[in-house]
């Protein structure tokens, strides 16, 4: 079931989802303005450049907002139920889950520190941010 609920990688999103698979976070630089954006795009967001490339990035980030999903679909009771927004050190932000805490409030305050891991859900790697060492 969680299969037909997976993102398939189009030729703008194929090197994000390659690099998941390797356990690394990589999203997209401008050449022009220098900014990282996210997600997936030929063009600069902020400058509309075409001179963009793909960039490692550190994989650190702070907790933005956030909701606990006490009622799954069917077939994602596995899953995380914090959905969150992060903003990785770099600038972007993204949706993904926390994982690695009990998903109270207490648990979960705002600009918490966090850092990628990665999952594996119905045959893809997914990035997931779980709290820094010191912070769970």
């Amino acid at each position: 079931m969680i299969e037909d609920f997976m993102p398939l990688p189009t030729p703008e999103t194929a090197p994000y989802w390659e690099a998941a698979k390797e356990g690394v976070l990589r999203i997209q630089r401008c050449g022009s303005c220098g900014r990282h954006y996210f997600y997936p795009r030929p063009f600069c967001r902020y400058c509309a450049s075409s001179d963009v490339g793909w960039v490692v990035v550190s994989g650190r980030a702070r907790l933005v907002s956030y909701v606990i999903n006490r009622r799954p679909m069917p077939g994602f009771e596995g899953v995380s139920p914090v959905i969150a927004l992060v903003e990785l050190d770099e600038g972007p932000r993204m949706m993904t889950n926390v994982v690695g805490v009990e998903p109270t409030p207490e648990n979960l305050p705002l600009d918490l520190r966090l850092r990628v891991a990665f999952e594996e859900r119905g045959g893809t790697v997914l990035p997931v941010f779980q709290p820094e060492e010191g912070h769970a």
